[in-house]
């Protein structure tokens, strides 16, 4: 009986507080968490912001400066030429007829060199000889002649205008045969240039004609025949830059290497300076002198001088890769301490490929920024590199973009 009466009562339903109290609930927690998703985006909108601006402004990175030395190195190319050298010419025309030193021979001050054979100089002496003879003899003559015209004057034999004439042709001759004998020792003197002897101590650095060989006198006309070279002691030539050749000065030390003896230094001391500035390449002219006992140096040899010479510790040295050049000169970008760049004209030193001295224009302390872009512009802000780990992001450093439905 109770039974039938459960069955016939219908079911209970929820109040309608408690479904309202239900709906609310959902809709707070639906507005909590589009909340939070707007916050989310927010967020993430701020930072993607502040990233683009951060990505706006450029980034440097500073050069490496090095402070200059209390002594600098100026290395600069050099020519070597013996001490003395001398060409060496014919004096007389004709054939040569043989020679005695070829080319590396070392010769000692008037060793015979070469003999000429000069069949006209010959004959022109052997002419001179006998004019000589003639004149000699009308001289004698002419002076006997006088001297019996004095006596017959004496005598009143002969006038004093006959003496007079005698006296006079007997002085003529004389004049005669003072030329004659002038010229027969000049023939002379020209007959020894017919054997080619070395001016002084030295090699024999060419040896230009051969047996037969036809040799015209002079060196307009003619060819040098020897080239004699003192190298006992050498002369070094170098263009000195006109901003070192202040430090020049007469006995300053140098070494210099030659590619023909790796890692082997010479040393050499200044001797002079030209003391005039070519115009053309704004250099002077400076002149070493080294010792060559040995012989190892020869003339024409081509060397890398290295001068020592008073540095300047406020000097600086920075990579090439920091200069700006511009129209007017070079410039480089340093950077404050606001991180703002400052634009700055220099004056540069030496320039040593990677690397450059900067002589005016920039201070040690000052940053410099390495590889500047090619916009950066005085005045403009810019930020530091600063080195981190790798990321394997597409960009290390870019935030994190929102995805559809957070």
């Amino acid at each position: 009986m109770s039974e039938q009466l459960a069955s016939s009562q219908p079911l209970k339903t929820p109040s309608r507080r408690r479904l309202l109290l239900i709906g609310i609930f959902a809709i707070v927690a639906a507005g909590a968490i589009a909340t939070d998703g707007l916050i989310s985006r927010a967020r993430t909108k701020q930072e993607l912001v502040r990233w683009t601006n951060a990505q706006a402004v450029p980034t440097v990175a500073l050069a490496q400066l090095a402070r200059g030395d209390a002594q600098q190195s100026l290395i600069l190319p050099g020519n070597i030429q013996p001490y003395n050298k001398a060409a060496i010419y014919a004096r007389v025309s004709g054939y040569l007829k043989s020679w005695q030193q070829d080319i590396g021979a070392h010769v000692k001050a008037g060793q015979l060199l070469a003999t000429i054979d000069s069949p006209d100089l010959d004959q022109q002496l052997q002419q001179a000889e006998a004019d000589l003879d003639t004149a000699e003899a009308n001289r004698q003559l002419a002076d006997i002649t006088a001297k019996r015209y004095s006596a017959l004057v004496g005598r009143q034999v002969v006038s004093q205008q006959v003496m007079d004439e005698k006296a006079a042709d007997a002085a003529a001759k004389k004049t005669i045969a003072d030329s004659a004998r002038a010229n027969f020792g000049r023939l002379q003197a020209m007959e020894s240039f017919k054997s080619i002897v070395a001016p002084f101590d030295g090699v024999v650095t060419l040896r230009n004609t051969d047996v037969g060989a036809l040799i015209n006198a002079g060196s307009s006309a003619g060819q040098e025949l020897f080239e004699v070279s003192d190298l006992h002691r050498v002369r070094i030539y170098v263009q000195v830059p006109q901003s070192f050749s202040a430090d020049l000065r007469p006995g300053l030390r140098a070494t210099f290497e030659m590619p023909q003896y790796p890692g082997r230094k010479f040393d050499a001391t200044l001797i002079t300076t030209s003391n005039a500035m070519d115009p053309a390449s704004r250099s002077v002219r400076v002149e070493l002198q080294a010792d060559n006992a040995d012989g190892t140096l020869v003339g024409g040899d081509y060397c890398r001088v290295d001068f020592r010479l008073p540095g300047d510790p406020n000097m600086v040295r920075l990579p090439a890769t920091a200069l700006i050049p511009v129209n007017r000169g070079v410039q480089v970008a340093t950077l404050g301490p606001d991180n703002k760049v400052t634009v700055k004209a220099v004056q540069l030193g030496r320039d040593f490929g990677d690397s450059v001295e900067v002589t005016a224009g920039l201070a040690p302390q000052d940053r410099v920024i390495d590889s500047p872009p090619e916009t950066l512009q005085n005045g403009d802000t810019v930020q530091l590199a600063v080195a981190t780990p790798a990321s394997t992001s597409p960009q290390a450093g870019a935030p994190t973009l929102p995805t559809k439905g957070t």
